[in-house]
C-alpha cells in the first residue's frame, strides 16, 4: 500500500464541440467555435495498493484539482458572427475512485500505466458578475509514469495523465441557459510517495 502527493502542470486542449441552447428558444441548439483554455497548476493525492499474488497489478484512487480558465477571446456563432467574451474562471476537480494500474519492476525503477473512471466536478464562473454554474460528469482518467524507489519505503515519480469528459452546464452565467462542452487535458506531474 502507498500514499502519495502530486503536483504538476495542466495543459488543456481547447474546449470543443460546444453547443449552446436557451430555454427562451426551445429546440434550437447552436454550435460555436472552440474555446481556448489556460495552462494551470494541478495538485492532489493518491492512495494505492499492489496485490501480493500479482505484484504487477494494483488499484489506486486519486483526487486532483486544476484551474484551466477560459481565456478572453471572440466566440464565433454561425449566422450571428463573432462575439467577444471576457473569459470565465473554470475549476475542475477530478476524483478517480478506481484506477487499474500495471507496473514492471526493474530494481529501483518501476514504469507503470493505469486507466480508470474519473468523476469530474467543474465550476464555471463569470469573473465580472460572480455568477457561476457547475457540472458533475463521469469521464476517462489515464496515466503513464515512472516511479523510482529512493528507499524501500520512499519513492518519487513522474507521470503523464490524460482526461476526457463532456460537461453540461445548466443555468449558465451567460445569455444561454445551457452549455455543453468537451474537456480534454494533459497533466505533467511530479510526486513523492510512502510505501507501507
Amino acid at each position: 500500500m502507498y500514499v502519495a502527493g502530486q503536483v504538476g502542470l495542466t495543459v488543456p486542449q481547447d474546449a470543443g464541440d460546444i453547443d449552446l441552447s436557451s430555454s427562451s428558444v426551445p429546440g434550437i441548439t447552436v454550435r460555436t467555435s472552440d474555446l481556448e483554455l489556460k495552462n494551470s497548476v494541478m495538485y492532489g493525492a493518491k492512495l494505492g495498493y499492489y496485490f501480493d499474488a500479482l505484484k504487477w497489478l494494483g488499484v489506486e484512487t486519486e483526487v486532483f484539482n486544476t484551474t484551466p480558465h477560459v481565456k478572453q477571446q471572440p466566440i464565433t456563432i454561425p449566422g450571428i458572427g463573432p462575439l467577444f467574451s471576457n473569459g470565465f474562471n473554470l475549476r475542475v476537480t477530478t476524483w478517480a475512485p478506481v484506477n487499474i494500474v500495471a507496473r514492471y519492476q526493474m530494481g529501483q525503477f518501476e514504469p507503470y500505466a493505469g486507466v480508470g473512471l474519473g468523476i469530474f466536478f467543474a465550476r464555471l464562473k463569470d469573473g465580472a458578475t460572480g455568477e457561476s454554474t457547475s457540472s458533475t460528469k463521469p469521464g476517462l482518467n489515464t496515466q503513464v509514469g515512472l516511479r523510482y524507489r529512493l528507499t524501500n519505503r520512499v519513492a518519487v515519480f513522474g507521470e503523464w495523465k490524460f482526461n476526457y469528459v463532456r460537461f453540461n452546464f445548466d443555468e449558465t452565467p451567460t445569455s444561454f441557459s445551457n452549455i455543453d462542452a468537451t474537456y480534454t487535458a494533459h497533466h505533467l506531474v511530479l510526486g513523492a510517495g510512502y510505501h507501507f
